[in-house]
């Protein structure tokens, strides 16, 4: 049996909850090319900029990123270490089911002996 993730499951729910949304997948995804300011990371979306930045603080709380203000401009970053320890999560049950697979295809590969004393 596997060992399982003793990973603190409210922000494994708070990161799990902020990714859920396309919107803010897609910051993700942009915040993966490097650091960029709230008016950039804004700039695909048809959203009025209060609505955009709800976004930003459900990723900021979940610690997907965090935000800092460079004079004028508020700037965000991803914060890989919460997305490493959403990707730990999901790997292990991955390669626990991966194994199962393995273990049900080696069982149905391997033939039945006592089928096989019994045939004439």
């Amino acid at each position: 049996m596997p060992k399982y993730s003793s990973a603190d499951p409210i922000a494994l729910d708070r990161g799990f909850q902020a990714l859920a949304d396309a919107t803010r997948r897609g910051v993700i995804a942009q915040l993966s090319l490097g650091e960029a300011s709230i008016a950039e990371l804004a700039e695909p979306y048809d959203m009025a900029l209060p609505s955009f930045l709800q976004h930003v603080r459900v990723l900021e709380s979940a610690g997907l990123v965090s935000t800092r203000k460079q004079g004028r401009v508020r700037r965000c970053r991803l914060e890989t270490a919460r997305l490493a320890e959403l990707d730990g999560w999901i790997t292990q049950y991955q390669q626990a089911w991966a194994a199962r697979l393995d273990r049900l295809g080696n069982f149905l590969d391997t033939p039945d002996k006592k089928a096989s004393r019994h045939e004439p």
